[in-house]
């Protein structure tokens, strides 16, 4: 059978621009489903790729495989799979095949328990056993059993690949769950030579890992077998997966950044999630720009209604503002949706991607500064501070230590419990050398005498440390400096900028004691010990004075080696703005990456809480992205922001002077000020992407 669709381009359609809708399909509503009318409201709503449930739970069309369970509702009289996959086609629009290995019907489990997974006891595990109405039980399969493997999944999607012309394949759900049946047994004390612990808590760290490529791996293979030229797209997790191995057993990668606010309000998600969780998956270089998938819904325990609709745009926009590819996951199909807002909302964002889709295409960040991701708080934290003070950055992966440019960035940011290759901190002493600075926090790398000693000496103190009790009732102290720098008058402290009003500010947590190695290395903060134990510290007032108001013990070094500079806080910035959300801890780290860039930033904006900022290269032109959240979320409203004002220097090239809002289609007014390019945005409400030409 040949496709309508006729390529375009000579790469392959998966690697160029997309938009996904998923109408997540009910059984019960399978007769509501109209093929062509389905397809031409995929196509009005902007999307030119559909992601359509196909096997594994349910059958969508005759499957031929034994104990592939049939979607009851389907019609005997046609053949609504092949329907749905034409009329996109006829329509330019790519059908991805979904498929969901991860449960099945007790039908199965009755006739085949061995496929299933099993709890404490041998138990198998039933998700939603109280379930109102009359459904038939679903339990967890087991990743390691045949049903995930050879004796279902693997002929199912052989089947589907030869039967219908399916472009793509998307595995919903594919994750380990913890199971104990024999075949995890024997698969355990194989690759370990050990019993398989009684609880999830006690496997081997990468034992889910290797089940999960071993599984994923050979679906890929499948696929590749049957049909070469289908694409396979994977979940990456923003704190597990190794991605380097990740793109080895798929083509596309995609996350899902969910905005679950039926969780409650102390426990709304991070207002960076969508970008930080794109920029991880864009670290894999070479790859088709990461899917951020995300659902309209406020929780799946509402999944019937939508997300605040100002809420929805601004998660939603921070997807292609960071260089990812929007992913609408829907409950239902648009006849049998209810809320309307949520049609509307993605209608929206994509128009509005759609502009910018042609300039995207191939475009790459433009970042001085790039974080080391090491999956933890500490670099949640900085990554949290980074995108609040519109500070662009990229995110270099641990496995890529060995073999990335650090070159390519001005400043390398260290978060707390990194680890490191051999011979990094060598590596590190050379990039300072020669004019690249780092940033480090907290207890610095040990894992070899020779690794602490060297990192030591970079950032010039002492090698011998030692980590403190948990302070409470703590300060940082800004002392006075005889740096000399940017707009930095001497006697003044480049850390304090901004917060030239006090000199204290609050602490909390372990300091890693240490001392400067001598003069040259520049003490820009202090401690202030605690004043009081904790219980106290209200009370009475009459003994609320400091008992050491300035000690020696440092909180902020900085050390010039070579043509580059070293700042090191031996204490953890990214946990107090990760749990306090303070001004203070905020400023503290832009003016630290201030300090290292030399006050000179390639774009800079506006400081707006609630804006982010994101710069790309294309060509001869730059593309700054401008994101508003701001407002007390979850957003019920836009807040437009009003005379942003955008600094362009010439780091990536002379602008021309010009500058257009692509969204709004509008000619923005410019104008130069001591070399620098000065833009101004007289109103933003969700999202601008404003392209600057670079004169040749």
């Amino acid at each position: 059978m040949k496709s309508p669709i006729t390529e375009q381009e000579h790469r392959p359609w998966w690697q160029q621009p997309l938009s996904i809708i998923q109408p997540n399909m009910q059984v019960k509503d399978t007769a509501k489903i109209n093929p062509e009318k389905l397809a031409d409201q995929i196509m009005e709503m902007g999307a030119n790729a559909m992601v359509f449930n196909t096997g594994g739970i349910y059958a969508w069309y005759s499957s031929q495989v034994n104990f592939h369970v049939h979607n009851g509702y389907l019609s005997r009289d046609s053949d609504l799979l092949r329907e749905l996959i034409d009329s996109c086609h006829q329509r330019g629009i790519r059908f991805i095949a979904r498929f969901d290995f991860s449960k099945a019907e007790d039908s199965v489990y009755l006739q085949r328990p061995q496929w299933f997974a099993r709890k404490e006891g041998g138990q198998p595990d039933i998700i939603g056993a109280t379930r109102p109405g009359h459904w038939p039980l679903l339990m967890s399969t087991c990743i390691n059993g045949g049903y995930r493997n050879e004796e279902l999944a693997v002929p199912v999607i052989r089947e589907a690949l030869e039967r219908y012309e399916i472009d793509g394949v998307f595995f919903n759900a594919p994750g380990y769950v913890f199971c104990q049946c024999s075949k995890c047994q024997e698969k355990y004390r194989g690759l370990y030579g050990a019993d398989l612990p009684g609880t999830s808590a006690e496997l081997e760290p990468d034992f889910a890992a290797r089940c999960f490529d071993d599984n994923l791996g050979r679906m890929y293979q499948e696929i590749k077998t049957v049909r070469p030229e289908v694409p396979m797209i994977l979940y990456y997790n923003l704190h597990r997966d190794h991605l380097e191995k990740r793109v080895s057993i798929t083509d596309m990668l995609c996350t899902e950044p969910q905005d679950v606010l039926s969780l409650g309000h102390t426990r709304i998600p991070e207002f960076w999630q969508p970008a930080l969780s794109i920029k991880v998956g864009r670290s894999v270089p070479g790859r088709p720009d990461p899917f951020g998938i995300i659902h309209s819904c406020p929780g799946m325990d509402w999944r019937h209604t939508g997300l605040p609709p100002a809420e929805y745009r601004f998660w939603l926009s921070q997807i292609p503002a960071n260089g990812g590819q929007l992913w609408h996951s829907l409950t239902g199909i648009p006849d049998t949706i209810t809320d309307k807002r949520i049609l509307r909302t993605v209608r929206e964002v994509n128009t509005d991607a759609a502009k910018l889709a042609s300039y995207m295409d191939g475009a790459q960040p433009v970042c001085q500064v790039a974080l080391l991701w090491n999956a933890d708080r500490s670099a949640e934290g900085l990554a949290e501070a980074l995108i609040h003070k519109q500070i662009p950055f990229d995110v270099i992966l641990p496995e890529q230590l060995a073999s990335v440019d650090l070159h390519r960035y001005q400043v390398i940011l260290l978060p707390e419990g990194c680890t490191y290759p051999p011979d990094f901190a060598k590596t590190l002493h050379e990039y300072v050398s020669q004019g690249g600075s780092v940033f480090a926090e907290g207890q610095l790398p040990v894992e070899e005498k020779q690794s602490k000693s060297l990192m030591a000496d970079l950032f010039g103190i002492t090698g011998e440390m030692q980590e403190s009790e948990y302070l409470f009732a703590s300060y940082l102290r800004f002392e006075s400096s005889a740096l000399v720098g940017i707009d930095t008058p001497k006697g003044t402290n480049p850390l304090q900028r901004e917060l030239e009003e006090t000199e204290l500010i609050p602490h909390r947590g372990k300091v890693m004691y240490c001392q400067p190695i001598d003069t040259d290395v520049q003490v820009l903060a202090t401690l202030v010990p605690p004043f009081s134990p904790l219980e106290s510290v209200g009370a009475p007032p009459e003994r609320a004075s400091l008992a050491v108001k300035q000690t020696d013990l440092p909180l902020a070094l900085l050390r010039t080696l070579g043509g580059g500079k070293a700042c090191y806080l031996p204490f953890s910035l990214s946990s107090l703005i990760h749990e306090f959300k303070l001004e203070e801890h905020f400023r503290l780290f832009a003016n630290a990456v201030d300090l290292l860039l030399d006050g000179k930033a390639t774009v800079s904006v506006t400081a707006i809480p609630g804006l982010q900022l994101t710069v790309f290269r294309k060509d001869d032109e730059l593309l700054i992205h401008l994101v508003n959240g701001a407002g007390r979320r979850p957003l019920s409203s836009v807040l437009p922001l009003h005379d942003i004002e955008i600094t362009v220097g010439s780091g990536e090239g002379s602008p021309a002077g010009e500058a257009e809002a692509l969204i709004t289609e509008n000619l923005l007014k410019t104008q130069w000020v001591e070399g620098e390019l000065k833009i101004n945005v007289p109103r933003l409400d969700v999202w601008e992407c404003i392209r600057i030409p670079l004169l040749i």
